[in-house]
């Protein structure tokens, strides 16, 4: 049986019950989770979504311990905790009758890549790919029943202008995007559609967070310091959460989400620079701006 018809009744059904701010606006009933709502992107999404009418589920590990200050207006807080297969599974009932989600929490590692170890690699494809992706999974029934859904992936312009150290990074979100550009061919034709947001640098104050991997006789020290200082001068500099926050909204409320967003750091030239100039001078041009002659 076809699902296409179907689909177009919902959609004029949302579109009459929308905001007006957008075609596929968000009517009261629509409920979104938005993870690592605690603080950046996602505290910055949560609070644009309750803005617009969303019920907002917004994640953080110990959201019982959040100050206030930290707490996005109208957005109700639960627990979570990416490295834990038994958190994310105690949230299954709540994903059932989510119609956005918001994959934004993750891990941000730097490292040259012969010392990376195994059980930090192992912690990042947990929190960046693994966790993100059984969401979605328990997420998407319930979406492809009721005709709608939103998959959201925060990623990054790293994903595609790799950078030296930062491979670990790196491989994640190429692999976030690699799912999410495969799932939207699956399940589109029910209305639910899967889209990768890339920022660029941003000001969130995620290099204190990063987590690093270094020896102290590595000898990658010197040019891993210099890339490390590039990339946390470029990151002060970049757009404000907000802004990506936007972005992140507007591909939820297109009634078909492109399969990329790329927002900060120059994004439309640089992605058009990128389909003009050969892949070497691309690569040089990438790490260039981060200090490296390569």
């Amino acid at each position: 049986m076809s699902v296409a018809r179907p689909n177009r009744i919902f959609a004029g059904a949302a579109v009459l019950a929308g905001s007006g701010a957008a075609a596929y606006g968000a009517p009261m009933s629509r409920t979104a989770l938005v993870t690592g709502a605690s603080s950046g992107i996602g505290r910055a999404t949560a609070a644009a979504l309750a803005a617009r009418g969303f019920r907002v589920l917004g994640t953080s590990r110990t959201p019982e311990s959040l100050a206030p200050g930290r707490r996005a207006a109208g957005v109700e807080y639960v627990a979570l905790d990416l490295a834990s297969a038994d958190s994310i599974e105690a949230l299954a009932g709540r994903l059932a009758e989510v119609d956005v989600l918001v994959n934004n929490a993750g891990e941000s590692q730097s490292g040259p890549f012969e010392e990376l170890p195994g059980d930090a690699l192992r912690r990042l494809f947990q929190v960046n790919v693994l966790g993100p992706v059984r969401l979605a999974q328990l997420a998407v029934p319930g979406m492809r029943e009721r005709g709608y859904g939103r998959v959201v992936m925060v990623g990054s312009m790293l994903a595609s202008f790799p950078l030296a150290y930062r491979s670990s990074y790196v491989a994640t979100k190429a692999a976030l995007k690699g799912f999410s550009h495969g799932a939207r061919h699956e399940l589109s034709p029910y209305g639910v559609w899967f889209t990768t947001v890339e920022p660029g640098s941003i000001n969130t104050g995620i290099s204190e967070r990063r987590t690093r991997y270094v020896a102290d006789d590595s000898p990658h020290r010197r040019d891993f310091e210099t890339m490390l200082a590039a990339l946390d001068r470029n990151e002060r500099a970049g757009v404000t959460a907000e802004r990506v926050a936007a972005t992140v909204v507007a591909a939820i409320e297109a009634a078909r989400p492109k399969a990329r967003y790329a927002v900060g750091s120059n994004a439309p030239l640089v992605f058009a620079l990128r389909r003009l100039m050969p892949a070497a001078l691309v690569e040089k041009a990438t790490h260039r701006k981060h200090g490296l002659a390569r």
